[in-house]
């Protein structure tokens, strides 16, 4: 006679010793996370979930670069997943539309808070030390086409399908033409981030309309670390005076008909800088969400996650699968 036996088990010990979720927890006070964030519970946008649970499960579908309805699924099936956002083997998890919604409810000045303490976190554990650092700009391309937008405009008259015509015409309003050359242009947003050259980890993150210079002042003023040396291309010479005037070095590579051109030193702020640029090369580039703030608030996740994965190749554990 076969005779049923109920076994407990809590989701804490179905997850391996050396999980790197686990290494995650060891590694930073969460805790203190939780409270960078000024929303509250009533207020999430989310009903049965608690605050530290929908704000681990933002940190976790950006660590694992996913999207609102995978990231759905991913809780429901992921034991690893579920301990690391606080949830018990059997207990619901969030759907899409709740993610979603408390996303949008942190909108980018909490989630640059969520950043700033992960950063800080870092910085005491000397993971950044913010001596030399490395700030690009690279191109965010919306996921609109603008075929139509463009034969609708010249049907109506306009010449041309130009940055004082667009924000006519596009759905979403903060989308810009941005160029690297005659050649090779883009609509959407413009990413400038700072990267840690010690650490390798993003320091700041700002995003801009896409026809905004790569050495605006302002851009570059709000990726620019507290001290140290920034490190930079061509791109950036027009910024000397913002990096200057902000307490710290320029090491701009300087254009060839500057008078303080020096090449040896140009090659070797090149050569400094190149494994950095990966930061910028390997992001994927099409942004998911509409609008300068719903971006500017994922690239801060993003950065997050990324710093978080960075964390966990400086300390020799397995990346995340």
């Amino acid at each position: 006679m076969n005779t049923k036996q109920l076994e407990m088990v809590s989701v804490d010990c179905l997850v391996p010793e050396k999980h790197p979720y686990r290494k995650l927890k060891e590694s930073l006070d969460f805790r203190r996370l939780e409270k960078s964030v000024d929303i509250r519970e009533s207020e999430s946008g989310a009903t049965g979930f608690t605050l530290p649970q929908l704000i681990m499960c933002l940190i976790l579908q950006f660590m694992e670069n996913l999207s609102d309805r995978h990231f759905e699924r991913f809780m429901a099936e992921n034991t690893a997943g579920k301990w690391f956002c606080e949830f018990g083997l059997s207990e619901k998890t969030p759907d899409f539309t709740t993610i979603c919604k408390f996303r949008k409810k942190m909108g980018s000045e909490q989630t640059e808070n969520l950043f700033n303490a992960v950063k800080q976190q870092l910085k005491e554990k000397g993971y950044m030390g913010e001596v030399f650092t490395f700030v690009d700009a690279t191109a965010l391309i919306s996921k609109l086409q603008m075929w139509e937008e463009k034969d609708q405009a010249l049907s109506e008259g306009y010449e041309k399908f130009n940055n004082e015509v667009i924000e006519k015409f596009a759905k979403d309003k903060d989308v810009r033409i941005g160029a690297k050359s005659k050649n090779k242009f883009w609509f959407g947003f413009k990413k400038f981030a700072s990267v840690d050259m010690q650490s390798g980890m993003i320091n700041n993150v700002k995003v801009t309309k896409a026809n905004i210079t790569d050495d605006n002042h302002d851009a570059v003023k709000a990726v620019l670390p507290s001290q140290g040396a920034v490190v930079g291309d061509k791109g950036l010479v027009g910024a000397i005076p913002a990096i200057e005037e902000a307490g710290c070095h320029s090491m701009i590579i300087l254009k060839n008909n500057m008078l303080d051109k020096n090449k040896d030193k140009d090659r070797f702020i090149s050569k400094l800088h190149a494994p950095f640029e990966s930061v910028f090369s390997k992001q994927e580039k099409r942004v998911r969400y509409k609008g300068t703030d719903k971006n500017q608030a994922a690239e801060y996740l993003y950065a997050i996650g990324f710093n978080l994965r960075r964390l966990l190749v400086l300390d020799a554990v397995p990346t995340l699968t």
